[in-house]
């Protein structure tokens, strides 16, 4: 860990940080909404049916095809956007209300980066604090923007080497921009001055099999390993802390100078979800077939003995963060199976597979959770809509026919719904009608 600097008397833990607590409402400033990553749209209210022309407001046509997802302030709306024609990675701003496209900004990366071709470039999405914007676009580099398109710096922090690509996601914090650069033999956690993009700290991800770490359990994933986990920041034991899923490892580190707070051992090497917390309990999840862990945040040093619940081996594999809503945890996994969790005993209260009206039932997009319903889209485009209950309730299933693997963003009484093909607004008309 390399600490360069302070925060120099900012008032980082002095912003009355709810941080778990769902994301004010009209705003969707990062993906999943807000710091803590939640995936709450707290005080909104969204349509629960739609399709192509029902409950539309607009829809714009894409240059070409993503997995990020969209963010939103004020009356804007910005997306990451990678083309392969002209070798550019942007992000791209819409008006809100009109979907009109204000502006594209980013760089020109000519030279060829690993990924999977399910996986294209840009599929991390953009994080804002209402001033900027900032993007991840992996090997070439992080940048900022103004909200005019403007580029404020940008930082090449190396080449992203592996062979599914990346994924992770910028968060915005007090003064810093948090970015974990991985996966890969790069990988590493920054805190980067959001005004500048220089270095605050940095902190060498650790990314190797080890076998002891995770109870003996090797996935089916041959040897892969790495994380595509986003962190979050969360408030436990009166301090900020900023959590990530790492290749075997959760871990809790000091947001002000990337110091270790605690770990806990038990996922698999391979992770592509982000924790998730609900203001009493961390829940983590490894992919392929990988393994669970809970745990109650603010403790310090090796806290694995302490954990809630470990699940060594999961039966589906799993790419999406879970929900949580009142001592459950919701998630559907890469086949389309939506499962409720018992938060305090890791125990499964359902399994039920969702529909698709086509041939793609699988998951890659997160849920998001409006009051007591759970919104999560389908790789057919379905958005389907479940009630939060034990009980499994599945109360719509809305189809836009195109194919997607992006999480949805709510704001202002309407979903931002980005798939391959188009940025849809699905809310009901302004006029009341």
């Amino acid at each position: 860990m390399n600490a360069n600097t302070r925060f120099g008397g900012f008032a980082m833990f002095g912003l009355g940080l709810t941080l778990a607590a769902g994301v004010q409402a009209g705003n969707w400033p990062s993906w999943r909404g807000d710091l803590a990553g939640s995936g709450l749209a707290k005080g909104e209210t969204v349509p629960l049916k739609w399709d192509t022309k029902q409950n539309v407001r607009w829809r714009v046509p894409l240059p070409d095809r993503g997995n990020s997802s969209p963010i939103v302030w004020g009356d804007k709306v910005f997306i990451t956007q990678a083309t392969d024609a002209d070798k550019r990675r942007t992000v791209m701003c819409f008006d809100k209300r009109t979907g009109e496209l204000l502006w594209r900004s980013g760089v020109t990366h000519a030279k060829k980066e690993t990924t999977h071709k399910t996986n294209p470039y840009c599929s991390g999405s953009p994080a804002t604090d209402g001033r900027i914007v900032v993007a991840n676009f992996a090997s070439a580099g992080v940048a900022a923007y103004n909200f005019e398109g403007q580029q404020l710096w940008h930082r090449d922090l190396g080449p992203q080497e592996h062979v599914w690509g990346s994924s992770t996601s910028p968060v915005l914090f007090g003064d810093v921009c948090i970015l974990y650069h991985g996966p890969g033999p790069h990988s590493m956690l920054y805190a980067l001055d959001k005004l500048s993009g220089r270095t605050v700290w940095k902190r060498k991800v650790e990314e190797r099999d080890n076998l002891d770490r995770v109870d003996g359990f090797r996935g089916r994933e041959g040897g892969m390993i790495g994380s595509f986990s986003t962190p979050i920041i969360i408030r436990a034991n009166g301090r900020a802390e900023l959590v990530v899923s790492e290749a075997n490892t959760l871990r809790a580190v000091n947001p002000e100078d990337g110091s270790e707070l605690w770990y806990c051992d038990g996922l698999n090497p391979l992770v592509y979800t982000s924790p998730v917390y609900d203001g009493n309990v961390v829940l983590a999840m490894g992919g392929y077939f990988g393994a669970s862990v809970a745990v109650k945040p603010g403790g310090s040093g090796d806290v694995t003995a302490k954990r809630l619940w470990h699940e060594a081996r999961a039966k589906k594999n799993r790419i999406a963060t879970p929900v949580m809503h009142e001592g459950h945890a919701y998630f559907v996994n890469m086949s389309g199976f939506m499962t409720c969790l018992d938060l305090e005993t890791g125990g499964t209260v359902y399994t039920e597979r969702l529909p698709a009206t086509k041939s793609d039932p699988g998951v890659w997009g997160s849920p998001v959770l409006v009051g007591d319903r759970v919104y999560v889209t389908n790789q057919s485009g379905d958005t389907h809509v479940v009630r939060a209950s034990p009980k499994f309730e599945l109360l719509a299933s809305n189809p836009v026919g195109e194919y997607s693997n992006s999480t949805p963003a709510v704001s202002d009484g309407a979903i931002y719904l980005r798939t391959h093909v188009s940025l849809w607004c699905i809310g009901r008309s302004t006029d009341g009608k």
